[in-house]
């Protein structure tokens, strides 16, 4: 009988622990408008998260993790079979093995979880640059953020192909999104902005993989 293909759901949600700002990018600004204003969903006008935001942010965390960052700073793209990265990140590489496949990862778009307030998501923070030789403060900008406390809803698909070492791509995606977890998303990170927690019934450190509730910091050591 030929193995198919399984798909292992990851759920949880995504709580803003301090003000979170991914960028829509704006094409004109407006004298006494928003610098900078966060990605919102077109539709409703209601922020949101990108999956690429989320999924980019463990592939570049996990890279640094696992000693896979290329020496030249591009990206890593070995296509072995045998790679942490590649192997559930996928690999767009020529000669990359059959194994490799594009991707065993789907990270959903992270919308509003039910019972927010949306009337109270959003701020605008003012901030200035210091000039570090004078001292003297000048070019104020104000910036949009997600507001502390606010949730969203993570979804994210593994898929395991025939062969797979199911137990071994488990410990790839937790340990990235643990790695996430510890750093931050979105811009501004060194700054205070985009520290979140994954939250599973209430538990901040935990996500659903597939039936069984995971603590995110375990795979950290493994």
């Amino acid at each position: 009988m030929v193995e198919s293909l399984k798909i292992v759901k990851i759920t949880g949600k995504i709580r803003v622990k301090t003000g979170l700002k991914i960028s829509a990018g704006k094409d004109n600004v407006s004298i006494g408008g928003l610098d900078n204003m966060v990605i919102k969903n077109p539709k409703d006008r209601l922020p949101y998260i990108p999956g690429s935001s989320i999924k980019g942010k463990m592939r570049f965390l996990l890279e640094w993790a696992e000693g896979k960052v290329e020496k030249d700073g591009s990206p890593h793209n070995c296509g072995e079979v045998d790679c942490p990265v590649c192997s559930v990140f996928g690999s767009t590489k020529y000669n990359a093995g059959e194994d490799i496949r594009p991707t065993r990862l789907i990270v959903r778009d992270a919308f509003l979880s039910e019972g927010q307030d949306t009337d109270n998501l959003l701020e605008a923070k003012t901030e200035n640059y210091i000039d570090r030789i004078t001292g003297k403060a000048g070019s104020p900008r104000t910036l949009e953020r997600v507001i502390p406390g606010v949730e969203f809803d993570f979804e994210c698909i593994l898929r395991i192909f025939p062969g797979d070492n199911e137990e071994g791509k488990k410990k790839i995606v937790l340990k990235a999104l643990a790695l996430l977890q510890r750093d931050y998303l979105g811009g501004s990170g060194s700054r205070g902005y985009g520290k979140i927690a994954f939250v599973s019934n209430n538990k901040e450190g935990y996500v659903v993989f597939g039936e069984e509730e995971e603590e995110l910091e375990s795979y950290l050591a493994s």
